[in-house]
């Protein structure tokens, strides 16, 4: 499942062509994908002007001038693709390539701005991802972001925030980083990352990183740090582009091609001086790739 840095880039490669565009029609090819599409939901998306993309954890926004936005998440193989110039071949180096079938084709926006028009599809073979629509100011009472913590690309995410998540806590690292409650859209794979370049194990206890008296130590600190770090990596390469994910353009991400311990289980650990090896143990049912020679 794509996690945030994918469904950044994604918003990045849609927010030049989509933003100021109005909604001529938007085509809905069958009924559901996940879930059912909301009621009357082309009727009401046709005809909008849309505003701004946005991103709330690994789900995105796309603001219409009405005050409603479409919640869109893109499951576990779900991708857009432009269509602009009567050219749907766009540039792109592909490890997996992306579905082409026209038959996955669910849903098409097509747009116009006066100047320039083109159409915005999104392909889904396994049809787990899903669209809703919501009141943009309401956007903290949809379900799924009632309670959810802060983004890990923004301003309040802080060592004091995460020392106030954690102070006695007894579950181990790996779990609260989880816990979108604690932070939102972290996944698997970053956090595995992140805990690596912190040097802490992800079986060690969340309270351990703070002070009786309820202050950061400096381990959790330097892990505030490493979650900044490599989400911003991340979204720079453009993500990781794992299975089936791409980026709008068609193109994969590289970050993959740096994993220090995501899916290395047996490689020799990257981190200077370290002699150990990478291990793999499951927690919560999710793999946890980490080095326990540097990692405490």
């Amino acid at each position: 499942m794509p996690e945030l840095p994918e469904v950044e880039t994604v918003r990045r490669g849609l927010a030049p062509v989509m933003e100021n565009m109005t909604v001529l029609a938007l085509e809905t090819r069958r009924a559901d994908l996940r879930f059912p599409f909301p009621e009357d939901f082309s009727a009401r998306v046709s005809g909008r002007r849309i505003v701004g993309l946005g991103r709330r954890a690994k789900y995105l926004l796309i603001d219409l001038d009405d005050g409603m936005t479409i919640i869109a998440h893109l499951g576990m193989s779900g991708s857009f693709r432009i269509e602009q110039g009567g050219s749907s071949d766009l540039p792109g180096e592909f490890h997996h390539a992306r579905s082409k079938d026209g038959k996955h084709d669910h849903v098409v926006f097509h747009l116009d701005s006066g100047d320039t028009a083109c159409r915005v599809i999104y392909n889904d073979p396994r049809r787990f991802g899903f669209m809703h629509l919501w009141p943009r100011a309401e956007l903290d009472l949809y379900p799924a972001f009632a309670g959810m913590g802060p983004e890990p690309t923004g301003n309040l995410l802080n060592a004091d925030l995460l020392a106030r998540r954690f102070e006695g806590r007894s579950q181990p690292l790996k779990s609260l980083l989880l816990d979108q409650t604690v932070i939102a859209g972290l996944g698997n794979i970053y956090v595995c990352e992140a805990l690596w370049r912190a040097a802490l194990s992800p079986l060690r206890k969340g309270a351990t990183l703070v002070t009786v008296t309820g202050k950061a130590r400096p381990p959790l600190q330097l892990l505030t740090q490493s979650i900044r770090d490599v989400i911003a990596d991340a979204i720079a390469a453009g993500g990781s582009s794992l299975r089936d994910h791409i980026q709008t353009d068609g193109s994969l991400g590289y970050f993959q091609h740096s994993f220090a311990v995501y899916d290395q289980e047996g490689q020799p650990c990257r981190r200077e001086g370290c002699s150990g090896t990478i291990e793999r143990v499951v927690q919560s049912g999710r793999s946890t790739f980490f080095c326990a020679t540097c990692q405490k």
